[in-house]
């Protein structure tokens, strides 16, 4: 007896014959990989040292679009409107991608719904450190200081509705205190200042600030992360220092375009992963590859929308807007 297939389940099979044969030869031409910042910085770093691991393994080449403006909402628009073929990706990272769709009244995209996930890159760890002359050696003394009516205390940023602003703001909704946030127009004017005294501390990127910290010329008061870094076993937390919960750890993020299809998401998924585990890459993008495990397209879905909500309660308590 002969077993006839419904012509939908036929067709249904043929598709994904045809899907699994595409990701297989995947990919056949160069990938444009969309970085929404100018070039330089963290995003663009972390995105050039995975894209020149995939051209090597897969003799096609990963050309890096850096697209800035807007707090990134430019590149991810062009991202989110490319076809879904796999051939255009998106580095999104933190403010694109979780901050924007809160700190804007509109944004031309949505993060959740115009994109598929791919993996997490790369994380950015930001430390809270002050200048020499402030007399504040724990997070116990900045909260202390924030209550003297005395001491101005103050926290410069790269601008309103950027990591760094609001890694202050989520401290003071949840140790209950109050200082001045200073913006400036991107980070090198903010963290300047801090060296220079202008201001009394400043949440920076572990990259940025290490070299300042190991000279003297910033104090190290504690990590914004989860957990303590392996590069800096003795720093605390500001979660144990007092504030329990405090994550305000940043990511850079892979995303393609909604209706890309799954085998060739999964493909780019698995390689990402064995990409990561390079030494080489892994000292650039100041990882040690297990912060997002297990970094997969569902997983890293599910992060998403998780810092969405985080980053959203933090902006609503603070009031920030950006036009």
């Amino acid at each position: 007896m002969q077993l006839k297939l419904p012509r939908a389940c036929f067709g249904c099979a043929l598709m994904c014959l045809a899907l699994s044969a595409g990701a297989q030869d995947y990919p056949t031409k160069p990938i444009r990989a969309i970085v929404p910042f100018a070039a330089g910085g963290g995003v663009d770093i972390a995105t050039r040292a995975v894209g020149q691991k995939i051209t090597e393994r897969w003799g096609q080449q990963v050309i890096v679009d850096n697209r800035g403006g807007a707090n990134g909402n430019i590149g991810a628009e062009i991202a989110a409107h490319a076809v879904p073929d796999g051939y255009t990706l998106l580095f999104g990272s933190t403010g694109p991608m979780a901050i924007n769709p809160t700190l804007y009244a509109k944004i031309p995209f949505d993060p959740v719904k115009d994109f598929t996930a791919v993996g997490m890159v790369a994380p950015t760890y930001y430390l809270l450190v002050v200048h020499p002359s402030v007399p504040a050696k724990s997070l116990a003394d900045i909260i202390q200081l924030a209550k003297d009516k005395n001491y101005r205390l103050t926290l410069a940023s790269a601008g309103i509705g950027s990591p760094g602003h609001l890694s202050g703001e989520m401290l003071k909704m949840m140790a209950g205190i109050d200082f001045v946030h200073v913006p400036y127009k991107g980070t090198g004017p903010a963290l300047a200042d801090v060296i220079a005294g202008q201001a009394s501390m400043i949440f920076t990127d572990m990259i940025a600030g290490m070299s300042y910290i190991q000279a003297g010329r910033l104090r190290l008061i504690a990590a914004a992360t989860p957990k303590r870094l392996p590069k800096l076993p003795n720093t605390p937390t500001l979660a144990e220092s007092g504030v329990p919960g405090y994550n305000a750890m940043a990511w850079t993020g892979m995303f393609a375009p909604a209706g890309t299809p799954k085998a060739i998401i999964y493909k780019l998924n698995t390689e990402l992963n064995s990409v990561l585990k390079f030494p080489d890459v892994q000292e650039r993008i100041a990882s040690d590859g297990n912060d997002f495990a297990p970094n997969t397209p569902d997983s890293t879905a599910v992060l998403l929308k998780s810092e969405i909500a985080k980053w959203a309660k933090v902006i609503k308590a603070s009031g920030a807007t950006a036009e």
